[in-house]
């Protein structure tokens, strides 16, 4: 039975270094079967731009759990299946950093897949592959930069990747969580035959 969890992040400052915000939406069995969403207290600065930008404000998440706090919560099921985000080594190594940060048990590494690197394959011909490009393109709903929204949408077009005949095998990849990168080891998906998706 294939669980995918899809999620996305939010950030108080230009360090990228913690959550204000995660979105999580679980897609099993070809459907999103769950959606969970919360504020996070970062216990850090936020800079002017991110709060424009995601409408988080430090008086927003005064009272919301820590990262810790919330990793009791999620941690295991953030590990229970392959995880799916659009840009995904950015929301990567923004878990990564909370994880090393806070000096929380993880697992060295992490398969994820990016929803930017399947969409430039599926539909090429598209001026860029922003997720609110994407989801204009697909008619997919979206409030853009907040985390329940952006993540729903992830799973939404990997949804719909997958019915025009995308594999997503080609793009899982392994996050090595201590070094915050990609590992190396698997080539890039090719189509020799030029299908369309």
């Amino acid at each position: 039975m294939e669980r995918i969890i899809a999620f996305d992040v939010e950030t108080p400052n230009s360090f990228n270094d913690r959550m204000s915000a995660i979105g999580i939406a679980v897609i099993q069995d070809g459907a999103v079967i769950r959606t969970f969403h919360t504020l996070i207290n970062p216990e850090t600065h936020f800079d002017a731009f991110n709060i424009a930008l995601t409408g988080i404000t430090p008086e927003m998440v005064r009272s919301a759990p820590t990262f810790p706090q919330l990793w009791q919560r999620i941690g295991a099921f953030m590990q229970s299946g392959l995880l799916l985000a659009h840009n995904a080594p950015f929301d990567m190594r923004v878990l990564a950093c909370c994880l090393m940060d806070y000096g929380l048990p993880s697992p060295a590494c992490l398969p994820y897949a990016c929803t930017v690197q399947m969409g430039r394959r599926c539909f090429p011909n598209l001026p860029d592959h922003k997720l609110n490009t994407l989801c204009q393109a697909l008619s997919i709903p979206l409030n853009h930069h907040q985390a329940d929204s952006d993540s729903l949408a992830c799973a939404q077009l990997l949804l719909q990747y997958r019915q025009r005949g995308l594999p997503l095998e080609p793009f899982i990849r392994q996050y090595d969580l201590k070094n915050m990168r990609t590992l190396p080891g698997r080539k890039s998906f090719t189509n020799p035959k030029n299908q369309v998706y």
